[in-house]
């Protein structure tokens, strides 16, 4: 049976959250610290040199570092030999750096300027082909230097693919230490950042609008499920669903104007909609099941969700207003978790096979299915923004971690955090 929204869906996120439910609201908490580890061989992997940026070591950061682990973490570019003095300014040997295996050369500089901000640069070059491909220059204050370093790194991604980089956009995340739980907003590779919430109730469920500036959220600190939508530039919030009974699962509409919720206020857990102040609530499943995690499809239509309607979880779709949902799963009797890409296409979820909760994919035009993790833990899948890589947590080396994978599971990259349990991730949108 599907648990009940209030009660988390997985037996790892029931482990994860149980605890007392005594209110309160602590200061912000240290930020997790990542150490990122990157295992499988991808089959076309385009080699890049990224060299030191000149003057990086005055900024504070590490910036062609980012650069690098920001291409590499994709799964589309390998990193080869990348030692030697060298910036933007430079003219670089071809043949030497074709004799490393390159196939492409990053490099730049960041000087301090008088204002205090630091002029960032950089310059790309195909070594095939012996072309400069152009640069930019960057001024940020010091605050802002990773973010440019992800900016560079989205320059280079899409230069080189054609695809829009995802790596200055922003992840929404749960961490826990004994029992305090941290809703936090960081960079895509899981640093940086702000807390957007400190409690000692559980917090699930965050999902971002589709503008990127708010993240509805579910809180235990009432002593029940409550929806709640937080400004994250100022971190005003509100309660957009506190019904009788649970409220639980928001997820945006495409164009930011509605809210799919699952609530129990009328009896049994339903899908509803609702505008996105709370008001103008209206059901969508008519069912004696138990109907929960909703996602909008790209253009709106329709949404996918959970139900046992059938005698075991899987997964369906239904238009928007209502009438006979669709089954769209059917492989194995426990799938959960719905995650849409970009484009529609594909349905990200979490299937079960025996006691293994595995990330797996369905081309929902033809229908084929392929689990692209190899851990036995995981939940919450959500696709980057370009639809190229899927964020999952799962349980790792003793600790819950955040992954990330290829969509052909090729690639893989733990995300292993200091001192703290990391749960719920979701990918935020472009437009940062």
């Amino acid at each position: 049976m599907v648990k009940p929204p209030e009660t988390p869906e997985s037996p790892l996120r029931r482990r994860w959250i149980a605890g007392s439910l005594v209110v309160g609201i602590w200061p912000a908490a240290a930020r997790a610290q990542f150490r990122v580890e990157i295992t499988g061989v991808g089959g076309t992997q385009l080699p890049i040199g990224v060299t030191r940026f000149r003057d990086e070591d005055r900024s504070g950061q590490s910036i062609s570092g980012i650069v690098r682990a920001d291409l590499e973490r994709s799964g589309v570019f390998r990193i080869v030999d990348s030692s030697g003095d060298f910036d933007e300014t430079s003219r670089p040997s071809y043949p030497e750096w074709r004799g490393r295996g390159a196939d492409a050369l990053v490099s730049g500089s960041a000087a301090r300027l008088a204002d205090g901000r630091f002029d960032v640069r950089y310059k790309l070059w195909d070594v095939v082909k012996g072309q400069d491909l152009g640069g930019q220059a960057i001024a940020v204050v010091s605050a802002d230097l990773r973010l440019a370093a992800h900016r560079i790194a989205d320059a280079v991604y899409e230069k080189l693919t054609g695809d829009r980089g995802v790596f200055s956009t922003r992840i929404a995340y749960v961490t826990r230490v004994a029992n305090r739980y941290t809703l936090r907003i960081t960079d895509a590779d899981g640093e940086g950042g702000q807390v957007a919430l400190n409690s000692t109730q559980p917090i699930i469920s965050p999902a971002w609008s589709p503008d990127g500036k708010s993240v509805a959220y579910v809180s235990f600190e009432s002593g029940k499920a409550v929806v709640w939508s937080q400004d994250v530039s100022t971190g005003e919030r509100r309660t957009v669903a506190n019904f009788r009974g649970s409220n639980s699962a928001p997820a945006w509409s495409p164009d930011g104007r509605t809210l799919a919720v699952t609530l129990s206020r009328e009896g049994g857990s339903q899908i509803f909609t609702m505008d996105a102040g709370g008001n103008n609530v209206r059901r969508v499943t008519q069912s004696n099941a138990i109907d929960t995690e909703p996602v909008f499809t790209p253009d709106g239509r329709q949404l996918y969700f959970v139900s046992d309607r059938g005698g075991s979880p899987q997964i369906y779709r239904v238009g928007v207003g209502g009438g006979n949902p669709e089954r769209v799963t059917f492989n194995g009797n426990y799938n959960i978790s719905p995650a849409l890409s970009p484009d529609g296409r594909m349905l990200a979820y979490v299937a079960r096979n025996g006691n293994e909760f595995r990330i797996t994919t369905m081309d929902l035009s033809g229908g084929s299915v392929r689990t692209v993790s190899d851990t036995s833990d995981d939940e919450s899948p959500s696709f980057a923004p370009n639809g190229k890589l899927i964020i999952y947590a799962t349980r790792s080396q003793g600790r819950d971690v955040l992954m990330t994978t290829t969509l052909d599971g090729r690639i893989r990259t733990r995300l292993l955090s200091s001192g703290v349990d990391v749960r719920e991730p979701i990918w935020g949108p472009f437009g940062r």
